[in-house]
């Protein structure tokens, strides 16, 4: 493996652990409040679910290299974008800040399966 693949490799790794931590912190701290509504509650179940798996499925890609993480890594992706999007569409986009919020969730949800596979198919 090339010096600026391992670099590379390395980044993709740091920024998909980075991002699960952040949606793990964000649904942990909706689930700890002490005034969340119920539709906020499940959404924040459902953040912080994905957070923890893609952190497993990273963990099982690096350990094991097996084929089936890269397709895990998508389901869960697909799925808690379709979340996300119903939770913005059921809450009203009053703005088009909602799209961009969608927008900037595909990049991170395109960066952590593009993170899995490559760790998949490292030398």
């Amino acid at each position: 493996m090339k010096k600026h693949d391992l670099i590379f490799l390395i980044g993709l790794i740091v920024l998909s652990g980075l991002t699960s931590f952040i949606f793990i912190s964000y649904g942990m701290n909706i689930i700890l409040s002490d005034d969340a509504a119920q539709g906020a509650l499940v959404f924040a179940y459902v953040t912080t679910a994905y957070g923890l798996a893609n952190v497993a499925i990273l963990s099982v890609a690096w350990s094991s290299r097996e084929a089936w993480s890269n397709g895990a890594s998508k389901f869960i992706s697909m799925c808690f974008l379709g979340a996300f999007v119903m939770d913005t569409i059921n809450a009203g986009m009053k703005s088009p800040l909602g799209a961009v919020g969608i927008l900037v969730l595909v990049l991170v949800l395109v960066a952590n399966c593009f993170a899995v596979k490559k760790v998949v198919e490292r030398d």
